[in-house]
């Protein structure tokens, strides 16, 4: 098996506020929708939700605030499932609760092997 990354996007400003209950079902159909690959026994790590401030490294030690303001869509968060191959990895993204939403997306990438 190889090691596939989800990587999540979507335009933080377009989340909104949501009541303690409804940040309660998000939860709950985020740890359905991974335990769901933890029982097929496809998932290699539960990733992290990403902190939407940062910074930008550039050449040359260019720091810059970011991470990618000049972009709509930014990195939320991210998964590592294991598949025989890209397809089957997108098969198990499919279901994500951020593609609930429009604007958004998961991108499926695999991990090279060094």
């Amino acid at each position: 098996m190889k090691d596939f990354i989800f990587l999540f996007r979507a335009d933080y400003k377009d989340l909104g506020q949501a009541s303690p209950e409804q940040m309660q079902a998000r939860t709950q159909k985020w740890m359905d929708w991974v335990g769901s690959i933890a029982a097929q026994n496809k998932l290699s790590s539960r990733g992290n939700r990403l902190n939407p401030a940062g910074k930008v490294v550039k050449k040359g030690n260019v720091v810059t605030d970011g991470p990618f303001t000049e972009i709509k869509e930014s990195l939320l968060g991210y998964i590592v499932v294991k598949a025989e191959t890209i397809d089957e990895a997108v098969k198990l993204s499919e279901g994500c609760p951020i593609l609930a939403s429009d604007d958004t997306s998961v991108e499926v990438r695999e991990f090279d092997v060094i």
